[in-house]
């Protein structure tokens, strides 16, 4: 069976001037062939064969096989760019000749051409491939992950009070709270997180940090640099606001005085009214 949005290994069933025609190698007998236009095909590819394609629809609507690969097939999520806006609706850029439809109706906010959204990708009811930017109505809270699992996934709404929502492995619910998003990480960003709980509804809250013990380390390298860069002091101190902190380093309180602590008992850091002064050499 051939399969819209994806990219699939089909068999050449006859080749012809305009290029090669194609089908699956268990359905070779219908009448169901799809063109890969000749300027696609490889050079010496045989009937018989098979060869690697993504199927969509042409500027007619007719299902067609090419060689290019996609920025984004159904079933992920991706970060493409507006490349024209109608009447209709938007034009994204997805590696492909003709450009991906984003309807009005799948819009979220203000949409603007030379600009980047995250979008997934559905079959409408016409068959056609279009964009949607509605993320979270795509995802399931089925999610096979544990707690202490490592995760990968994309934002897709970050939310004043809430936090950063992130669409796991572009199927699951995710959500790093807003008490835990540090770092350079913003709308789109790709982004590695640990499972800090799965929920009664079976989605799940996260982490861009590893327990306590293991992100010490890495904390207290990240206070050093920033202490050296400082030209050897550095002015904070248990005292600090919690949000300076987090401006200046981008850790938490309690991180920044777990990784103080041990290093001020490595010897490495003393403090002082002023505050944090390094001692190594």
């Amino acid at each position: 069976m051939i399969e819209l949005g994806k990219i699939q290994d089909l068999q050449v069933v006859r080749i012809t001037s305009i290029g090669a025609y194609l089908n699956s190698k268990n359905n070779a007998e219908n009448n169901d062939d799809i063109l890969l236009p000749k300027k696609q095909m490889p050079q010496e590819i045989q009937e018989g064969e098979e060869i690697q394609v993504f199927v969509y629809r042409d500027s007619e609507d007719r299902m067609i096989a090419t060689t290019e690969k996609p920025k984004i097939t159904l079933g992920s999520l991706a970060l493409l760019k507006v490349v024209d806006i109608t009447k209709i609706g938007a034009f994204l850029d997805w590696g492909l000749e003709k450009d991906l439809f984003l309807p009005f109706k799948e819009q979220r906010g203000d949409i603007r051409k030379g600009r980047e959204y995250v979008v997934g990708l559905y079959v409408d009811k016409s068959d056609r491939l279009c964009a949607t930017m509605n993320i979270y109505d795509l995802l399931s809270s089925d999610a096979p992950y544990k707690e202490e699992d490592m995760v990968e996934g994309i934002i897709y709404n970050i939310h004043p009070t809430m936090g950063a929502f992130v669409a796991i492995d572009g199927k699951y619910h995710g959500l790093i709270g807003e008490n835990h998003l540090y770092g350079d990480y913003s709308y789109g960003s790709s982004l590695e997180a640990r499972v800090t709980k799965v929920k009664e509804d079976g989605k799940l809250d996260l982490s861009l940090r590893q327990k306590a013990y293991k992100q010490m380390d890495e904390d207290k390298d990240i206070i050093i640099e920033k202490i050296k860069n400082e030209g050897g002091i550095l002015y904070l101190n248990d005292k600090s606001d919690p949000e300076d902190i987090k401006n200046v380093l981008n850790l938490s309180k309690a991180a920044f005085k777990r990784a103080v602590g041990r290093l001020m008992k490595e010897g490495k850091i003393k403090m002082t009214k002023e505050g944090i002064e390094i001692l190594e050499k």
